[in-house]
Order: C-alpha cells, then sequence, then structure tokens
C-alpha cells in the first residue's frame, strides 16, 4: 500500500471524525477528478473517455481532525452488455453499502436516463445522499441551473445540493465540510501515512493504462487492459513488467504502432508518471498479448483482477 506522512498529530481529540464517502454517478461526471481534488493529489487515472473508473479504489485523507475515506467507483450505466459492463455496475451498487454518504455526482444542466436510473437505486439505499452538480463552469448563465435542478432533477430527492467545479476547485471546499460534518464520532480505521487500500501494483497497472488510454482514445480504449507481471526493488531501483492485453491481433499493432513508436512513448509517459508516485527511479518494461474477448470473458475477467471481492 502506498503511504504518504500527513504530519498528523498522534494525540486524537474525542471529537475526531472518521467514516466512508462513496462518489457515485453515471460515467465522465467527474468522480475521478474530484476526488483527486480533495485528496490533494493524484491517485485515480483521469481521462476524457467514460468508463475509464474500472474498479474501486479507496482514497484516504487524514488530517488532526479526523479522516475520511473516499470511495471512488466505476460510473454506472444502463448498457451493460458485456461481462466487464456488468462488473463495472456490481462494483459501483457495492459501494452504497457499509458507507456514511454518499456523493452522487452529476453534470451542470444535464440530466439524463442514466442520471435517472442512478438516483432511483440511490432511493432505495437507505444512506444519505448529497447531490454534486459539477462542472459549473462550462455553465455560462447561472440561472439556467436553478430552473435545472428544480425542474430536472427534482432536487428535494437529496439531502443537500453543491455546485462545484472539480477541475478548478470550485465550491469544493464547502463539499468538504460538509462531508466532515456528516461522518460519525470514530478513531481512524487507516494508519496516517497510508493514502489509499489498493497496493503498489494495481496503481502501477493504472498508471500504464491511463497512457493507453490517453494516446489511443480514439483506436480502442475499451479493448485493452493491464496486467503487472513483475513488481520487485533492487538497488535502488524500482522493476516492474507490465502485459498490456487486447482483444485481437490487429489491436496489438495499434498499441505497438510502427516500429514500436506507440508503445515507446506510452512506456516513457508511464514511468515518469510512476517515477513521480513512487518517489524513487522505476525500470518499465511493456509488452502486448492477446487475450481474445477478454472483456466479455468472466474467466479473463478475474484473472486481470476484476474480481468482486476486490
Amino acid at each position: 500500500m502506498i503511504e504518504k506522512s500527513m504530519g498528523q498529530d498522534e494525540s486524537l481529540a474525542g471529537d475526531y471524525r472518521c467514516g466512508y464517502v462513496a462518489l457515485v454517478g453515471r460515467p465522465n461526471v467527474g468522480k475521478s477528478t474530484l476526488m483527486n481534488r480533495m485528496l490533494g493529489q493524484k491517485l485515480s487515472i483521469v481521462t476524457a473517455k467514460p468508463q475509464t473508473t474500472r474498479q474501486r479504489i479507496a482514497g484516504i485523507k487524514t488530517t488532526p481532525q479526523g479522516q475520511v475515506i473516499y470511495i471512488d467507483t466505476p460510473g454506472i450505466h444502463l448498457a451493460a452488455k458485456r461481462a466487464l459492463n456488468r462488473y463495472m455496475n456490481r462494483i459501483a451498487r457495492a459501494s452504497f453499502q457499509d458507507v456514511d454518504l454518499i456523493l452522487f455526482l452529476i453534470e451542470a444542466d444535464r440530466w439524463s436516463k442514466q442520471d435517472e436510473h442512478v438516483a432511483r437505486s440511490l432511493n432505495v439505499a437507505g444512506i444519505p445522499v448529497v447531490l454534486v452538480v459539477n462542472k459549473i463552469d462550462q455553465v455560462a448563465d447561472k440561472s439556467r441551473l436553478l430552473l435545472f435542478l428544480r425542474d430536472q432533477v427534482k432536487t428535494d430527492r437529496f439531502s443537500d445540493v453543491f455546485l462545484i467545479s472539480a477541475k478548478s476547485g470550485d465550491g469544493v471546499e464547502a463539499l468538504e465540510q460538509k462531508v466532515f460534518h456528516s461522518l460519525p464520532f470514530s478513531r481512524p480505521f487507516y494508519d496516517e501515512d497510508m493514502f489509499t487500500d489498493r497496493s503498489e501494483r494495481f496503481l502501477a497497472a493504472e498508471l500504464v493504462r491511463e497512457q493507453l488510454m490517453l494516446r489511443l482514445h480514439q483506436e480502442l480504449p475499451y479493448a485493452l487492459t493491464v496486467e503487472i507481471e513483475e513488481f520487485k526493488r533492487e538497488n535502488g531501483l524500482v522493476r516492474i513488467g507490465a502485459i498490456i492485453w487486447v482483444e485481437r491481433k490487429g489491436q496489438k499493432q495499434i498499441v505497438i504502432g510502427k516500429g514500436g513508436n506507440v508503445l515507446k512513448k506510452v512506456g516513457t509517459q508511464a514511468r515518469l508518471a510512476l517515477q513521480d508516485l513512487f518517489d524513487e527511479k522505476v525500470f518499465l518494461q511493456l509488452f502486448v498479448k492477446v487475450s481474445r474477448d477478454w472483456s466479455d470473458n468472466e474467466r479473463a475477467l478475474k484473472q486481470f483482477g476484476y474480481d468482486d471481492q476486490s
């Protein structure tokens, strides 16, 4: 697990708060961007493509006053024809349980069938739900937002409403205050120097996949996944061997690129991101292999780490 010192005083007062907060919504509404903003550092990968987040990931923020465990979840979507899509929906819905608060993210001035589907699911969850209207910086006429919230969203279904821009940070501090005061009084669940419950291998795979999606977002963003085959430290170096799995031979050639140029660029950017995360020198090797239709194969999903218990 990744450790980052937060400089917290070891003594805890009796009014210390701690709890779990799930970030929920349809794909591409900014859940990962918001969690990274609240943590003050990058944890979840972010791209412009929907369904970038495929698994649950916890970001832990510890201060002298309390500890908030934010749960970033895959976007909930109506069309779930492949096994991977069904898996992401199960993981997202499982986050409704055993949390103290749900932040339901939507996009300013846009209310879709998927948003309504998520809202109805949350109504029966039995957990307080705060509606978070993101991307308000993209709406020039703010008066439209009031009509949008009243007529389309019907905000009386939620315990509170916040208007924010996760990208710029507008409104996020007030939202964090709401989150903190919604948590129960409790001692911390995690050590103060932890900022995620995920392993270094998991984070390494995600950073490689992020670079692939950023570079190949038009070609095959959903046909690839990354498996870490080797992860070890020796002689002051972190050695990482990663396999990029695709579903077709033609896709393998796209990932490699002419003369290996695409794979080289992905490897360089991923290595720099990994060095920034681990604060260590990284040697990264990438291999590309084919696993036909892996995203619609339950056994392959488990092999690649898409396990309901993960």
